[in-house]
């Protein structure tokens, strides 16, 4: 069952062989003998990718189930419900994960020694239902779902450039001047060539010419300070340039609402105590860091 759901995870039997460390002969191997044993084809194979047949769908979905509650039985039995032990994996956007997250986890780290942290630092949307993590921090508005949420704070899109840029360019007063001067675009925030501002009552796109764009706050960070151009990120991400006077910031007014940041874990029958702990660890400290 766990080769079978490592296949379709990664979406061939290579992959899964690598994520497995397992031959991929023994891979194939295994996938054939369950295909025989319950005398049903699950996938359909081809040189590009694997796809379930119908009863493929039906079983993978069983099999999530059952080695979920086998892994239930485990932590249970390690002693993850009477006491904070265990490997704890948590996912975060990068910049927030390394200025915000990673000095609580170390904390946290030093106060739970039995509890273990894998912190992936990613700026895509995990899927928790889905994949191996306890824990997330999103930020943005979350549609309803089965996920539980902890809100720890608020940001904002702030849009910022370097005081030599605005020294040789003058600092636009409202949205539609952005037009005349050079943008530096985060593609994971806004499209290159319309950026958006204002809430919902007073929503008002502009044309923008990115000179750049670049797929990592970071870069858009340092870009704007290098003097490229007018850069949009989060307010939390350009909070250190700003205080070291790398960045000024403009339009402040015509910024939306603020977007919430939550914590964000499954709906679980028993926490376990590793889970618990974070959380109740890691929330009133990174509201306090949200209000200085």
């Amino acid at each position: 069952m766990t080769v079978l759901l490592a296949a379709i995870e990664t979406g061939s039997l290579s992959a899964a062989g690598r994520k497995l460390g397992m031959p991929l002969p023994t891979v194939s191997r295994k996938v054939s003998e369950l295909e025989s044993h319950l005398r049903a084809r699950l996938l359909h194979r081809s040189t590009r990718r694997l796809t379930l047949t119908d009863a493929g769908r039906a079983y993978v979905e069983a099999c999530k189930r059952i080695l979920g509650e086998i892994d239930e039985a485990e932590r249970a039995a390690a002693g993850e419900y009477s006491a904070p032990t265990g490997e704890l994996v948590i996912s975060a956007p990068i910049v927030y994960g390394r200025a915000r997250l990673l000095p609580v986890v170390t904390e946290f780290l030093s106060a739970y020694p039995e509890v273990d942290v894998r912190l992936l630092l990613s700026d895509r949307a995990v899927n928790l239902l889905e994949e191996p993590i306890d824990l997330a921090l999103r930020i943005g508005e979350l549609p309803d779902s089965s996920l539980v949420t902890k809100r720890v704070g608020s940001v904002h899109p702030i849009a910022c450039g370097s005081p030599a840029y605005f020294a040789q360019r003058g600092s636009p007063a409202t949205p539609a001047e952005l037009s005349a001067h050079d943008c530096v675009t985060f593609e994971g925030l806004m499209a290159p060539e319309v950026w958006s501002f204002g809430g919902k009552l007073r929503a008002q796109e502009v044309a923008v010419h990115s000179r750049l764009v670049v797929n990592t706050a970071e870069a858009a960070i340092d870009a704007a300070i290098a003097g490229v151009g007018i850069a949009r990120v989060l307010s939390y991400q350009v909070s250190e340039a700003v205080e070291r006077g790398q960045l000024e910031l403009v339009l402040q007014d015509f910024e939306p609402p603020p977007w919430p940041v939550s914590l964000v874990y499954r709906s679980q029958g028993r926490l376990p105590l590793k889970l618990r702990a974070f959380v109740d660890f890691a929330a009133p400290r990174l509201q306090a860091a949200h209000r200085t």
